[in-house]
């Protein structure tokens, strides 16, 4: 086993391919990235013995971008036998004898055309699993160091790949999707985006500590109301900035200010500090980061959640720009700060990014750089 599979989005396949490319190399890793357009996967073969399970361990999948998860896998099981697709699956465990093995997930990509299998995964997933602890494996516990989830990554009926991820760096969803349900009293779907960025980028144990009833946020481009939705949820007290009209039910709250303004020329009010900024608008990427760099220079927010809107050409390469400017602009400005940034489920044709300012005048110290 000597590839990589990374499951994404549909129709970001050759985001994937550039970024794993771009990050194994920073690691002295090389090889090559085999994909199909909209697929939802894409196949890194390393060319040295060894390197697929090294990345595996050491390129954290909360720094890759546009990557839901990430496996060591075998070449491609073709035909498997409808009466017997068990055997070859256990025969390519048995040339790596996964002792520290805790579980195993029987997977499809995100698309319709693999999801059509998902049936099928859950029923084999019982007799297989029932298997591979006749072979005493699975009986590791998620918490051993170096333990590993076995992965059955099913493309099309009988082709499959055989592989494994490191439990402590694997994304603990099915299929690397975190699936959310849409509150009712929500003033549109958007509101899921940052929900989901919330719970990916905040750990759960700080979470109530970062976002509390005593904190102020703004939301530029706030309306109908999504993303202030999330931060009312939490207690806080939001300007919600925005031309259009904001829900009613939030406006009922008590906990919102509109403000009909440009979300480009609004300013917090003076002696107030605010602690979020959020910012969901349709702008060009470039343009939306020099916007949030401006905030943190100023000093008119600590942390910020906001979405860049990506073109369908040259998606990563743009990716790279916006996070090179907002690296080099904060770290020139004496901050040192966190910087992470994802394609999340509920994203589409965009990325969402996190900034946390953590001190001013400590220049050079910067964490999950991504330039």
């Amino acid at each position: 086993m000597n590839k990589l599979a990374l499951l994404c989005r549909s129709g970001f396949e050759k985001e994937v391919a550039g970024e794993i490319s771009d990050k194994a190399a920073d690691l002295g890793v090389f090889g090559f990235a085999n994909l199909k357009e909209n697929s939802g996967f894409v196949i890194f073969e390393c060319y040295q013995k060894g390197d697929a399970d090294r990345l595996a361990k050491e390129l954290k999948l909360e720094l890759l971008i546009f990557v839901r998860q990430i496996m060591v896998v075998s070449d491609l099981l073709q035909d498997l036998p409808e009466k017997d697709r068990i055997t070859p699956i256990i025969d390519v465990y048995k040339q790596i004898e996964p002792k520290l093995s805790s579980d195993i997930v029987v997977e499809t990509p995100d698309t319709n055309e693999a999801k059509e299998l998902l049936t099928f995964c859950r029923k084999f997933t019982v007799p297989l699993r029932s298997q591979l602890k006749k072979q005493e494996w699975l009986k590791a516990r998620e918490t051993v160091k170096n333990s590993i989830t076995l992965h059955i990554l099913f493309i099309a009926s009988g082709k499959c790949y055989v592989g494994y991820a490191y439990n402590s760096n694997q994304s603990p969803f099915f299929m690397g999707i975190q699936r959310l349900k849409f509150p009712a009293d929500a003033p549109s779907r958007s509101t899921l985006k940052l929900e989901e960025a919330i719970l990916t980028f905040i750990p759960e144990n700080e979470e109530k500590k970062r976002l509390s009833d005593q904190m102020i946020g703004v939301d530029l481009g706030a309306c109908p109301g999504g993303w202030t939705y999330q931060l009312v949820k939490r207690g806080l007290f939001v300007y919600a900035v925005d031309h259009g009209k904001m829900a009613a039910s939030l406006h009922d709250t008590g906990r919102i200010e509109h403000c009909s303004e440009d979300g480009f020329k609004f300013q917090p009010p003076k002696r107030t500090k605010i602690d979020w900024l959020v910012c969901d608008m349709v702008e060009q990427p470039i343009r939306i980061s020099k916007l949030i760099a401006k905030w943190l220079i100023n000093g008119w927010c600590r942390e910020t959640i906001f979405n860049l809107k990506l073109p369908m050409k040259k998606r990563y390469q743009e990716v790279k720009l916006c996070l090179a400017y907002l690296e080099e602009e904060l770290t020139k400005h004496g901050f040192w700060f966190k910087i992470q940034a994802k394609h999340l489920y509920h994203d589409r044709e965009e990325i969402t990014v996190h900034i946390a300012v953590i001190s001013k005048n400590v220049v050079g110290k910067n964490e999950n750089r991504h330039s």
